[in-house]
């Protein structure tokens, strides 16, 4: 047996090893971590439909990639130029995937374990913050992106959530009559649909946005959407001051 086929062999094994994977990760010739994905070729099936849209040359950048599973998009961003790329989560059995992949491909990329809500901790703004899959998994999804832009988004995010409702996004005066409720009916008003048990077999789906929440959140969150190249994929740039400025209730009075 040639020395090819010798690693493949063992990427193969070590590979089945640390399943079940989430992402499919090419690591050798004809070898994959996931062959038999119910979404297919995934997160690469994705990844072509916006690639192009995320700049080509990463030279010198930094990376910061919340929620890395197991890596698929780290990986892509170190194969781009990117000259640090931070891939963070909180499942240490994706961040054993993500250490893995990485070596095999030869891709220097830092892992750790750390949730979105801990970002503060890292004390760094980043050229780039990947938020892929993660805001309808999480219980404070706004809080999230309000620690995003807060503590590490230094320029461009890319943000990825699945979605459900209306594609649409329905004009939304700036206030509203507390007797008029119709607008709450428009399947473009912005909703964030709430998962109270279980979807798709999954306990860790909390939410699912329509199109007009997802973009409204990120606005009042401070993120100018730049490009919408995919149905669930934003390229944002990270506004001075978060568009929504109103106080958390109950407001405190005035010094």
């Amino acid at each position: 047996m040639t020395d090819e086929r010798l690693r493949a062999e063992s990427l193969r094994e070590r590979a089945e090893a640390l399943g079940p994977w989430f992402h499919n990760i090419e690591l050798a010739p004809g070898v994959v971590t996931a062959p038999d994905h119910f979404l297919g070729d995934y997160p690469m099936v994705k990844w072509r439909s916006f690639a192009d849209a995320v700049p080509a040359d990463l030279t010198g950048r930094t990376v910061l990639d919340i929620g890395c599973n197991a890596g698929f998009y780290a990986i892509e961003m170190k194969r781009r130029g990117a000259a640090r790329v931070l891939g963070i989560d909180e499942d240490e059995r994706y961040l054993a995937q993500a250490r893995f992949a990485a070596e095999a491909l030869g891709a220097e990329i830092e892992f750790r374990t750390l949730s979105v809500y801990d970002v503060g901790a890292l004390g760094e703004r980043f050229d780039v913050v990947l938020f892929m899959g993660v805001l309808y998994h999480l219980r404070h999804p706004l809080l999230a992106l309000d620690l995003i832009h807060t503590h590490v988004a230094g320029d461009l995010m890319v943000f990825q959530s699945m979605q459900r409702g209306a594609n649409t996004v329905a004009p939304v005066a700036d206030d509203y009559d507390f007797f008029e409720t119709g607008h709450f009916d428009d399947p473009g008003y912005p909703k964030l649909h709430f998962i109270e048990t279980n979807y798709a077999g999954d306990p860790t789906n909390w939410w699912a946005p329509n199109r007009a929440c997802t973009e409204a959140m990120l606005r009042a969150s401070g993120f100018r959407i730049e490009a919408h190249p995919e149905e669930e994929v934003y390229l944002c740039r990270r506004a001075a001051t978060p568009v929504d400025c109103r106080p958390v209730y109950p407001a405190r009075p005035p010094a």
